[in-house]
């Protein structure tokens, strides 16, 4: 899905972009990094981690560019699944960063995030707990489909499967967080069935 009306498609971007013009790369930059944003944060639950990790996407797009043609509707969706990979792989030094963190007083790691941003730390660090219990291949469509809003045929391309797996994998991972949540001891902090469409 070209998410602009206005400049050229994202398939004519891509294109050039994979023949090393920057400035088409730049452009798709532009115009799906909150995109990206957003979707590292949901995968993350931390607005920090979130704005290092788009850099981290785009640096890891432009490696891997000749992985995909950029045929109409597929560059989005395959960013995103990119971004899947970038948060699933940085997974273990986040934890190590955060641990480290951990250790320092209040006062030197005391920021001045609004109550809100805390709140959306919070609740998306809740969803996180159950969401990263379910199968690699339930979390992608999840993240692909709900969080992403791409429709299953976007999805289906970005993952290389066919469109009836998809469908069959997002209801068993809506099934999955459903038991999941209803399984969660009641001092586990997940008081509700998590909405995916934080």
């Amino acid at each position: 899905m070209n998410t602009r009306a206005e400049g050229p498609p994202d398939d004519q971007l891509w294109s050039r972009a994979r023949h090393g013009d920057p400035s088409a790369f730049g452009e798709l930059f532009t115009r799906h990094s909150k995109t990206v944003y957003n979707q590292c944060f949901r995968l993350t639950g931390s607005w920090a981690t979130a704005e290092d990790l788009t850099s981290v996407v785009f640096l890891e797009a432009w490696r891997r560019r000749e992985e995909t043609t950029g045929e109409p509707g597929t560059v989005l969706p395959w960013l995103l699944t990119v971004t899947s990979d970038v948060v699933r792989h940085s997974t273990r030094a986040v934890r190590r960063h955060r641990r480290l963190l951990a250790r320092l007083p209040p006062a030197v790691i005391e920021g001045d995030a609004s109550d809100d941003v805390m709140a959306a730390e919070r609740q998306m660090q809740q969803i996180l707990r159950v969401f990263r219990r379910l199968p690699h291949a339930e979390q992608d469509v999840l993240a692909l489909c709900v969080w992403g809003g791409r429709s299953y045929a976007e999805a289906a391309v970005a993952l290389g499967v066919p469109v009836g797996t998809v469908r069959s994998r997002l209801a068993r991972a809506h099934a999955h967080m459903r038991r999941l949540t209803e399984s969660v001891p009641a001092n586990a902090g997940v008081t509700e069935s998590p909405r995916l469409d934080t």
